[in-house]
């Protein structure tokens, strides 16, 4: 089972030994490094399926995942482009495609803009066939607040992962949950990977492994699918 974070360096790949529980943790170039070894379901935390008109809120997926998580976590979820609107090149020219793909779609945050790069990588990866598990590695999407709060009993963390308090609350159900130190892993991968990246990554690997025994949550419960054909959906 593996899960992966966008990283500065490229991805955290945390991989957790089906047997063992075991984990280890890396920094990879690309998100096709993530499939080494074919583990048999990868949850990144990226948009996977992005809809042909934008509109307030986003995915159906994304307005489940805020309506689980509740303010103030709920700001962790945000709106992916348009298809159309993933292959500006600028992010005035993103917002404009964005607003232009319906007549509700809003336009598109900075912030939203500089993960086309990672959103375009997954895409590139993902197909419909492996989205269903048609393969040596099923990919689907995660987000590592809702797992925290699936973690949790169902009841999302207030405090943000950036405060001591929120980053100690994490470290404490990813140990709970069977990651040994998880701080340990955040050690290894410093300069490369900040310690928020790993510990969502080894959050997503904890979902893998949910899915690979059929207990994972899927929001929505049905999903809607993109032009693509893939599933706009969110698992934890």
């Amino acid at each position: 089972m593996a899960g992966a974070d966008g990283c500065r360096d490229g991805w955290v790949v945390a991989r957790r030994h089906v047997d063992t529980g075991e984990h280890r943790v890396q920094v990879v170039a690309t998100l096709a490094e993530a499939l080494d070894g074919d583990p048999a379901v990868l949850a990144v935390d990226v948009p996977i399926g992005l809809p042909r008109r934008a509109e307030p809120g986003g995915r159906e997926a994304d307005r489940a995942a805020r309506r689980l998580l509740g303010w103030p976590r709920s700001a962790s979820v945000f709106s992916p482009p348009s298809r159309d609107a993933l292959a500006a090149k600028t992010h005035a020219e993103a917002s404009t495609r964005n607003r232009a793909s319906g007549p509700d779609a809003p336009g598109l945050s900075v912030q939203a803009f500089h993960l086309f790069a990672k959103i375009r990588e997954a895409d590139a990866l993902v197909t419909p066939a492996r989205q269903r598990g048609d393969g040596p590695t099923r990919i689907v999407e995660a987000h590592p607040e809702v797992i925290f709060a699936q973690m949790n009993g169902g009841t999302a963390l207030v405090a943000s992962k950036a405060s001591r308090e929120g980053r100690e609350a994490r470290v404490a159900l990813l140990g709970v949950h069977g990651v040994a130190d998880p701080l340990a892993h955040a050690r290894a991968c410093r300069g490369r990977a900040t310690a928020d990246d790993v510990l969502d990554a080894l959050a997503c690997a904890w979902t893998a492994e949910r899915i690979r025994r059929g207990a994972a949550l899927c929001l929505p419960a049905d999903p809607e699918t993109d032009p693509r054909g893939l599933r706009m959906e969110i698992w934890a």
